[in-house]
């Protein structure tokens, strides 16, 4: 299925799903026009549709393979940021205006009405779970993110699944809820089912199946080390150049922690082999790994491949470790003399990964290659669109293969576009570690 089409179903499934709840919910509306009813009527819709929103962004980080590789994880990343904004909003908006309700049809003032519902443990325990999620959301702000580290944010991340559990007796609780018990009983269950198969018991099969475990740790640069990992049936994983895993090394201070890198080099009989800059506590680690080390990796995931193609000409563009995938594209993108160009942006020579693998791919494919060095801050930008449309002649007939930090990658997708590339032919990933 074309990317878009799946991007298509997907939204189009989490929008009829949003609708349902509130045809359900007119479907229970008592109309009234007194003021505590009213209170209650938008209280009811609110609170169902957090609830819908908090399942979709479960579902969403659920790890579907269907899902992941039709719509692609940094996509799914960003709707998922999204629809946490969105599912904060309701919650506080539920919270409101049940609070506004309780206090006009009691008539006592607001803290009379907090301390009263606070009462009720079902009540208590959405508060709670509210709570949870709020501090998942202030964790997840930018200006917060930047200050911790990945395996803070991840902890903190993690309490989504409790907020939505003590949501979930809450919703069970609330009042007029019969009409929609069984579908609320159902999405819930389908979640939960999703959630258990994909995040708990495919990563254990897989594990048995492949028996991974670390081959060598090579250092590449500054910072940088490519970890070998070799195992059994690795044929199986159908792990295609451009995709990612999410890789859990069995060795203290690091088994707790599953880290997504891209593979930096097509799978070679029961080789695998990603590339790693220490840009956190974990990834540091990495270089510290033992032959022998087992591995756990789940996957492969990401929608950056070859299946995405649409055009003869392909651009790949990588900011910093973003080569990995990209190095593995450039190896094995089909492709004649001059058809496949490569633009590797970094902020000097020394900060170059993979170089003489790089060089001789474009030798040996007769390919593209352009080191585009320099400060980001600098006045000349050569990923600006007049630069780009100079360096690489019909750009606009190209499919671009994008993959470096949010910002970057977002500054080159714009600049991309102002340059006439169509936004269906930009195939873009971002990394946040």
């Amino acid at each position: 299925m074309r990317e878009r089409d799946m991007v298509v179903r997907v939204k189009g499934g989490m929008l009829g799903g949003a609708g349902t709840v509130a045809l359900l919910w007119a479907a229970q509306v008592r109309p009234s026009a007194r003021l505590d009813a009213l209170f209650a009527t938008a209280a009811h819709l609110s609170g169902l549709l957090a609830g819908y929103g908090v399942l979709v962004l479960l579902f969403l980080m659920a790890r579907v393979p269907a899902v992941e590789h039709g719509v692609g994880a940094a996509r799914l990343a960003r709707w998922h940021a999204l629809g946490g904004r969105h599912v904060l909003l309701l919650c506080f908006g539920h919270a409101l205006f049940a609070l506004c309700g309780y206090a006009v049809h009691e008539g006592v003032d607001v803290l009379s009405a907090v301390r009263e519902l606070l009462g009720y443990p079902a009540l208590a325990a959405a508060a709670a779970g509210t709570v949870l999620l709020a501090a998942v959301g202030v964790s997840s702000a930018r200006a917060v993110r930047r200050r911790v580290s990945h395996e803070t944010w991840r902890g903190i991340h993690l309490l989504v699944y409790l907020a939505a559990a003590l949501g979930f007796g809450h919703q069970l609780a609330g009042p007029d809820l019969a009409l929609v018990a069984w579908f609320w009983a159902l999405a819930h269950a389908v979640v939960a089912v999703l959630l258990v198969w994909y995040r708990a018991v495919v990563p254990v099969r897989q594990a048995l199946r492949h028996a991974l475990r670390v081959a060598e740790v090579r250092v590449e640069g500054p910072g940088v080390v490519s970890v070998l990992v070799y195992g059994e049936h690795l044929a199986e994983l159908r792990a295609e150049p451009g995709q990612f895993l999410r890789w859990r090394f069995l060795q203290r201070r690091l088994w707790h922690t599953a880290l997504p890198f891209s593979l930096s080099a097509p799978v070679r009989g029961n080789t695998l082999r990603i590339t790693v800059k220490a840009l956190g506590g974990h990834s540091r680690r990495i270089r510290r790994l033992r032959p022998g080390t087992r591995v756990l990796a789940t996957g492969p995931f990401g929608a950056l491949t070859a299946a995405r193609r649409t055009r003869t000409k392909v651009l790949l563009i990588a900011g910093g470790v973003g080569i990995t995938p990209m190095r593995a594209l450039f190896e094995t993108l089909p492709g004649g003399p001059g058809d496949i160009t490569l633009l590797y942006r970094a902020g000097a020579e020394e900060h170059l990964v993979l170089r003489s693998e790089l060089e001789a791919i474009a030798a040996e494919r007769q390919a593209g290659l352009h080191y585009l060095l320099g400060p980001s801050g600098a006045a000349f930008d050569p990923l600006a669109p007049q630069a780009l449309a100079a360096l690489v002649p019909e750009l606009a007939e190209h499919d671009v293969y994008l993959c470096g930090p949010p910002g970057m990658a977002d500054a080159t997708m714009a600049a991309l576009v102002r340059a006439g590339v169509p936004v269906g032919r930009i195939h873009a990933e971002c990394f946040g570690l």
